[in-house]
């Protein structure tokens, strides 16, 4: 057992050095990246669509995409005004810093004012695998229910910031916002967050302002 959990420290060792040489590389170019994660479903896409859509009217906007086959949100987020890089996992349920490295020889970061990268559609094991993002963000949606923090602490307690999704559902589905705000505090004290509808648009503006202090 001790020599399985040394291997396993090794892994994640290593992807933490690489994740701190992509820090540096984006740092370098003065660019600005983010993290999005979230269960399939949650509507990764389609905020990154809209947020392209938005921020690219001045920003040079690179889009990551991950997922286990098919280039179907790469796609969308071209479509949307970004340069776009699909990474097929071949199976695996995470994005890790080695695929990231392989993106950002893609890209020509100094080119480039916002990396947004899609991570694989999962609640556990993203939350284990440093990127080289600056900012880790999560997608959580009303349809989902309001279980989520406390059924997956993991990725609640280590992202700065949350996106609660489809608000527009509300007055259709059992959500208790109270119980769910409360499960996030615990694990996360003041967490950033910020109710909205992909498809109605409210809420965004709160969001495209956040990204935009962020890149300065």
């Amino acid at each position: 057992m001790s020599e399985r959990i040394a291997v396993v420290e090794e892994i994640m060792g290593a992807n933490d050095r690489l994740a701190a040489q992509n820090r540096k590389r984006l740092d370098e170019a003065g660019v600005l990246a983010i993290n999005i994660m979230a269960s399939p479903g949650a509507g990764k896409t389609s905020l990154i669509e809209r947020t392209v859509r938005e921020l690219a009217k001045d920003l040079e906007i690179a889009v990551v995409d991950g997922d286990v086959a098919t280039g179907i949100d790469a796609e969308r987020a071209a479509r949307a005004g970004a340069h776009a890089v699909q990474i097929n996992t071949g199976g695996e349920c995470h994005l890790d810093a080695v695929m990231m490295q392989s993106a950002f020889d893609q890209i020509d970061l100094n080119q480039i004012d916002l990396v947004i990268i899609e991570n694989v559609g999962n609640l556990i094991c993203p939350a284990g695998f440093k990127l080289g993002a600056h900012k880790n963000v999560l997608i959580a949606s009303i349809p989902e229910g309001d279980d989520k923090p406390y059924k997956y602490p993991a990725m609640y307690r280590g992202v700065d910031a949350l996106v609660i999704n489809k608000i527009d559902l509300r007055p259709y589905v059992q959500f208790d916002m109270d119980y769910f705000k409360h499960g996030v505090a615990t694990l996360n004290p003041g967490l950033q967050s910020f109710p909205v509808s992909c498809q109605t648009g409210d809420g965004l503006l709160a969001w495209y302002t956040w990204l935009r202090t962020l890149i300065g």
